[in-house]
């Protein structure tokens, strides 16, 4: 006869995330939804944020997430276990197609060329290169081309060491204000929309219409 202690032991992996509690779950989508709105909405090919490993379950979340946002062609995947932030983890959400088609730019590829990125490394090659450069004691610049960035501000990031920007916002810019500014305003749009379906008591998936 099986204890009660081993029926609640997760068997797998599916065990596992059916393990976690309701309320982190919930607390993990709200992360999501506020710091990654514009590429789970498909306006943003790919966003950027850390998680406190001490507070959730980082594994089973994305797992969690991998799953079910399949159907809306949204991936996430664990750059840095432990970033420079103690005791927390660096994760990229994004999609797979769009982020693909924004690698193959050509004013992107020849910016990404500088670092490594060979013209013809698929989709999973560029983000293990780019997951392995996360690890250097200089965070890899070339990210921004990964999150959207314009080409030209990432350049001009560089070559003026981060000064002498027309604006700042989700990232520096040093070509088009105007351009920015438009994209800075969607990406609110797109945080305050998500965020605001979750505290009218939607799960992600609901407002992301995932069935």
């Amino acid at each position: 006869m099986r204890t009660n202690i081993e029926n609640k032991t997760p068997r797998n992996e599916q065990d596992k995330v059916r393990a976690m509690s309701k309320e982190e779950c919930r607390r993990f989508e709200k992360k999501l939804a506020f710091h990654t709105a514009p590429s789970l909405l498909g306006i943003k090919c790919a966003s950027l944020f850390t998680l406190s490993r001490s507070e959730f379950d980082i594994g089973g979340n994305a797992r969690r997430f991998n799953r079910r946002a399949a159907a809306r062609g949204l991936k996430i995947k664990v750059l840095r276990e432990e970033c420079s932030c103690a005791g927390r983890s660096l994760i990229l959400v994004y999609s797979p197609k769009l982020l693909a088609a924004r690698l193959s730019a050509p004013e992107n590829r020849e910016l990404l060329r500088e670092y490594g990125y060979m013209d013809d490394l698929p989709l999973d090659e560029c983000l293990e290169r780019l997951s392995e450069r996360t690890k250097c004691d200089d965070f890899p610049h070339e990210i921004g081309i990964f999150l959207g960035y314009p080409a030209e501000d990432v350049r001009g990031f560089v070559e003026n060491g981060g000064c002498n920007y027309k604006l700042c916002g989700c990232w520096k810019v040093y070509g088009s204000v105007e351009s920015a500014r438009r994209k800075f305003a969607a990406y609110d749009r797109c945080r305050e929309y998500l965020c605001g379906r979750l505290e009218q008591g939607e799960d992600l998936y609901q407002a992301l219409k995932i069935s």
